[in-house]
């Protein structure tokens, strides 16, 4: 009971160490008896829904949005894209640098940078779907916000990845709420992809035949000439585009919430702080110097790859290519639904057979239905079946990479015992990578189709771009799988050093937590 009193005054500054430490100590033990409940690992889940839910809004959609709706031309359109993927990929080690130099306070090192974040990132997602009034300046504005909410999301996302290590000091535990958190991120894939699809596939926003040419500055004098219907609709697209903004933007602070009030974040021995705070650059040379993180990140580098160009043109090709115009909404929900659904098949799968064994199964998976996309003819039903066979390859792709990280950063703290609590900058700058990837697939997809000459909401595009679109949907995307599985040949942790890793810091733990006892007797 006296541990959990307020401080005396007299007590001296050994005996405050101690207490701490052996506070710390007793929960660690008590955590790892009786593990962590259900109720705080859905909780944690929930807390990784947001970054999903706006990731496959703006995955999907966003480059169809600034083409077809927006009205921007190809080549602004992929500026904005890169340039914000860049930006989002520069502040991840930054944020993540930054975390980790963070004191800790009542609510812990991670959340407070989750909870000042979340209503600033949501303004300015909610602003990215709002078109401005007048033309000039228009991409500077999609920049601008871009731009923004991929700095405050990244304050959001890096902690919580973070946050992994700091939920639980047991393997199985942390493996365990991945699973979790893998089941709502894909959940949380299915949500952006129905409220945005389906909110905005009610608008309808007519097509431009060849000869029309109803470009903006038609837009501005329709009301004058005799297209003031397309004016409308397009408007009512508009509209819709913000009303799904506002809903996601609501479920992420909702979100938010529920991680804040309903996780506790540990804080680590202080054992575990062993070493003096590091630069920005001594950081980026400390996580890409060890070599089982560096074949990691490059190998999941080519398969995030791949899979960022097939979201990123995955409308546009069901769109144009097939022929789905009216159906594409509903052909990514089959995806998501898949996917959803396959992740339990997936923790199972690794848990029985090994991470990665996993990673050549589940990468592998999809190339014979990105192959079949192509070379099938149109067909509505074909493509729901070969949608839904490709999600449960998708759901791998979700689970996989934030099941290894950990152990990654297990293996780094027994190989540099005098070099701990980093976990926020080896988090950070594999979602630089990620990230990283998908402004590559963005802004290479988007001029390329300028270069082949993308009609802006044409009913039908050049041949041409037809190609192009196949292109990325499919060859693209298994060439980058292949570079990756080739990476990941070298990749050492195998389960048997995972195994082992886990059962040394165990005992590293244990050790601590008897050295802390025998300390505080002494005092």
């Amino acid at each position: 009971m006296r541990l959990c009193s307020d401080k005396n005054p007299t007590t001296s500054q050994a005996e405050m160490h101690s207490v701490s430490i052996i506070k710390t100590s007793t929960c660690l033990r008590c955590e790892s008896r009786s593990g962590l409940s259900v109720c705080s690992k859905l909780c944690y889940a929930i807390g990784g829904a947001p970054y999903q839910i706006t990731g496959c809004a703006i995955g999907f959609f966003l480059q169809i949005y600034l083409l077809d709706v927006a009205l921007l031309d190809p080549f602004y359109a992929s500026i904005i894209l890169f340039v914000g993927r860049a930006w989002d990929a520069i502040t991840d080690p930054t944020v993540g640098f930054l975390v980790s130099r963070s004191p800790w306070t009542r609510f812990g090192r991670m959340m407070p940078w989750i909870l000042l974040s979340t209503p600033f990132a949501a303004l300015s997602y909610f602003l990215i779907w709002y078109v401005p009034s007048v033309d000039q300046g228009k991409a500077v504005w999609y920049l601008i916000f871009y731009c923004s909410f991929q700095t405050l999301q990244t304050c959001f996302h890096v902690p919580y990845s973070a946050l992994t290590m700091f939920i639980s000091t047991d393997q199985k535990e942390r493996d365990s709420a991945t699973a979790y958190r893998m089941t709502v991120e894909v959940l949380g894939t299915l949500i952006g992809t129905a409220v945005q699809g389906q909110i905005v596939g009610m608008a309808s926003a007519p097509c431009i035949s060849a000869g029309e040419d109803l470009n903006s500055t038609d837009l501005q004098v329709a009301s004058m000439g005799n297209f003031t219907e397309p004016r409308v609709s397009l408007q009512h697209l508009r509209n819709a585009y913000m009303i799904a903004s506002g809903v996601i933007c609501s479920i992420y602070v909702v979100c938010a919430m529920v991680l804040f009030f309903g996780v506790k974040e540990q804080k680590e021995s202080q054992h575990l702080r062993i070493g003096g705070p590091m630069s920005f650059f001594q950081g980026i040379r400390m996580v890409m110097g060890h070599g089982p993180y560096f074949k990691l990140v490059m190998g999941f580098l080519f398969t995030s790859l791949a899979f960022m160009f097939l979201e990123g043109n995955f409308a546009l090709f069901c769109s144009y290519t097939l022929g789905f115009r009216d159906d594409f909404q509903n052909i990514l929900l089959v995806i998501m639904l898949s996917a959803t659904l396959a992740i339990p098949f997936w923790q199972w799968f690794l848990t029985k057979f090994g991470k990665k064994t996993a990673v050549y199964i589940g990468t592998t998976s999809v190339v014979p239905f990105l192959v079949s996309v192509v070379l099938v003819p149109s067909n509505l039903i074909v493509t729901y079946i070969v949608s839904f066979a490709a999600g449960v390859s998708v759901a791998a792709a979700f689970l996989l990479p934030w099941s290894m990280l950990p152990d990654v950063v297990d293996d780094f703290k027994i190989k540099n015992p005098d070099s701990q609590g980093h976990e926020a900058i080896f988090y950070s700058f594999y979602v630089f990578f990620t990230k990283f990837a998908s402004g590559v697939s963005l802004g290479v997809s988007t001029l390329s189709l300028d270069f082949a000459g993308y009609v802006t909401r044409g009913c039908k595009q050049p041949a041409e771009v037809d190609l192009t679109l196949k292109i990325l949907v499919s060859p693209a995307p298994i060439v980058s799988i292949i570079i990756g599985l080739l990476i990941f040949i070298s990749y050492p942790i195998t389960e048997e050093i995972r195994q082992g890793n886990s059962k040394l810091l165990n005992e590293q733990r244990e050790n601590e937590m008897d050295s802390d006892s025998t300390e505080l007797n002494v005092v």
